[in-house]
């Protein structure tokens, strides 16, 4: 019986892992280190495809609440507001209406206004 060596899948590897490092400086070129280092960026990449997610809600957050204060409401009272209302408008909507279309962003502020936390009727 002849001896697996697997030798054409661990070249398949190596070849893939150097690859993929290719532009490391130093010793991350040899597999060991670049192996280490691929694995780590790859755990990098992961997790900044999730940040990106947070990041662009912090910035449409920002945006809307920047927007509204202009008119002297907060994005706090505003969204609650909206939910009360039972408006169904995303945050990435409501930043581009602000941004790109300011005079329905407006009409929508007015609208918000009385129902509003802390305002009386």
């Amino acid at each position: 019986m002849p001896r697996v060596t697997c030798a054409v899948a661990r070249h398949k590897r190596i070849k893939r892992v150097l690859k993929n490092a290719k532009g490391y400086r130093g010793g991350r070129r040899r597999y060991r280190q670049a192996r280490e280092t691929y694995h780590r960026a790859l755990r990098f990449a992961f997790a900044g495809r999730k940040r990106r997610k947070r990041d662009f809600r912090q910035l449409w957050i920002t945006r809307i609440n920047s927007a509204l204060a202009v008119y002297g409401v907060s994005y706090s009272q505003f969204m609650g507001a909206l939910n009360h209302m039972k408006v169904i408008l995303n945050r990435k909507t409501l930043s581009e209406m602000a941004i790109n279309d300011p005079n329905s962003f407006a009409k929508l502020v007015e609208q918000v206004k009385p129902n509003l936390p802390g305002k009386k009727k």
